[in-house]
């Protein structure tokens, strides 16, 4: 495995390259009461051991440029905003296990390698649409995330609190350690596809469908070790983390140049994300981003322009990278067609080798009757669908999907098989920000996405077809 130098050389003068950001305007950044507290945080998350290593964060590119040329799928998924206290072996295993089960179907339905990627062990801290919140006349800031301030309503919990760092550090590190442990000690195993199903809610339509396919694959298994052909790599699985890279004082913090390349990685997770409200082209997170060498996104509201898209990829992706890049469209059920075609055929005709993923989740939220934010999901279905007919009308590849998750069975999102119904939505509301699908939506999800991976259809006379190496 490589190594890191402890620290980042400067150039004389001249600002780390993990700190040139500091001179551009940082949206969404908290308002640390402590400077001084916040000074001693990061001079100890600097010399803290990283979190992910240079050569991972490579491997994870090569799948990434794999799904830019329309050869794998990528599976996104995790918490809306991880927790601190959610930070458990049985938390972590049932949202593994979840986006397994789904990488699953999505394999076997669509004959693709599927990338898997967990919005885990870093994604403690949202950005916010305003700086406070009122409640029965009393105004107090707005919750940050756990890496920030405190959900309670009070004074003292919603004080920005630099030691939080620390502990998302902690917490992110006790995550990949289980994460690793589970990947790799016998629990991802394809030969372990029933028990994943094991403490799935009776009765769901969608496990019942599951174990339909598990008994397939067991067939399979059992047909090649009869035939003495007994396939590689079905005990063990690739499993990468992701999280947005909001808070730059943390993110800058945990930078380290690898020894053998010579490069700065974000060692806080494998790939990091720019979020739509904070991608400005001349603000601080895209300067940042600029500099460190990990596979990165950017998510793509429905206000983008198509000479955003190429100047995003010109500061991001200077020198073309297959893997570099990846788009994350979140536009809305009812905008993603009319939306998406230009912003795809212009980064298309460009020839940068950029991924699309899509995100149904941010674009689809409502507000329920009772007060509570939920989203519909067939809003969800029909945005991933529309995702789906666009790249197909232009023979471009549909990279993959990005969601939003628990293992556990909450009632946050209306719909799905296993119905969720707006008078629900009380019952099991345990998200902190927005609303997440439940395992067994997921999987519905899972299986619905494999029919349209099922069903694509290449367009050899398009004249994007291999303008990008993005053709199915």
């Amino acid at each position: 495995m490589r190594s890191f130098l402890k620290d980042i050389p400067t150039n004389g003068s001249a600002p780390a390259p993990r700190d040139t950001w500091r001179s551009y305007p940082a949206a969404q950044q908290p308002g640390w009461p402590d400077r001084a507290a916040l000074r001693a945080v990061t001079d100890e998350l600097e010399a803290a051991p990283p979190l992910v290593f240079a050569g991972e964060c490579d491997l994870l590119k090569e799948r990434l440029a794999a799904v830019a040329r329309g050869e794998a799928f990528l599976l996104q998924g995790g918490d809306c905003a991880e927790t601190f206290e959610g930070v458990g072996a049985d938390a972590i295993r049932d949202k593994l296990s979840t986006l397994l089960q789904m990488a699953v179907v999505l394999t076997y339905a669509g004959s693709l390698p599927v990338v898997k990627l967990g919005r885990l062990a870093g994604q403690y801290a949202k950005p916010r649409s305003k700086p406070t919140e009122t409640r029965d006349g009393t105004e107090l800031p707005v919750y940050r995330g756990d890496a920030v301030n405190g959900f309670d309503f009070t004074d003292t919990a919603r004080v920005p609190d630099p030691d939080r760092l620390l502990r998302m550090y902690r917490s992110s590190a006790t995550t990949l350690n289980l994460v690793r442990a589970f990947t790799t000690g016998g629990y991802a195993s394809l030969r372990q596809v029933h028990n994943w199903n094991q403490d799935f809610v009776s009765g769901s339509p969608s496990g019942r469908r599951y174990e339909a396919l598990a008994d397939e694959i067991d067939q399979a298994l059992h047909f090649m070790h009869a035939t003495g052909n007994d396939p590689h790599g079905v005990d063990t699985v690739e499993f990468f983390v992701s999280h947005e890279g909001l808070l730059l004082d943390y993110e800058a913090a945990l930078t380290r140049v690898d020894e053998f390349s010579g490069k700065p990685y974000a060692t806080s997770g494998h790939l990091l994300w720019i979020g739509e409200r904070t991608r400005d082209l001349d603000g601080a997170h895209v300067e940042y981003f600029s500099r460190i060498n990990n596979p990165i996104a950017v998510k793509l509201g429905p206000t983008t322009e198509p000479d955003t898209a190429l100047r995003l990829i010109d500061r991001l992706d200077p020198d073309r990278e297959p893997g570099r890049l990846t788009f994350v469209v979140r536009m809305g059920a009812g905008k993603v067609q009319d939306i998406l075609p230009p912003l795809v055929e212009k980064v298309a005709a460009s020839g940068a080798p950029v991924a699309w993923v899509c995100d149904p989740m941010h674009g689809n939220t409502v507000e329920a009757p009772s007060g509570h934010k939920t989203r519909r999901f067939d809003d969800v279905l029909d945005e991933i669908r529309g995702f789906f007919e666009v790249h197909r009308s232009l023979g471009t590849h549909p990279g993959g999907i990005h969601v939003e998750f628990t293992g556990n069975d909450v009632t946050e999102c209306t719909g799905g098989g296993h119905e969720v119904l707006l008078e629900d939505l009380a019952s099991r509301y345990e998200s902190v920000c927005d609303p997440r699908l439940n395992r067994s939506q997921s999987l519905d999800l899972g299986f619905l996405v494999a029919e349209f991976l099922r069903t694509r259809e290449s367009a050899p006379d398009s004249p994007l077809v291999g303008t990008s190496g993005s053709a199915v």
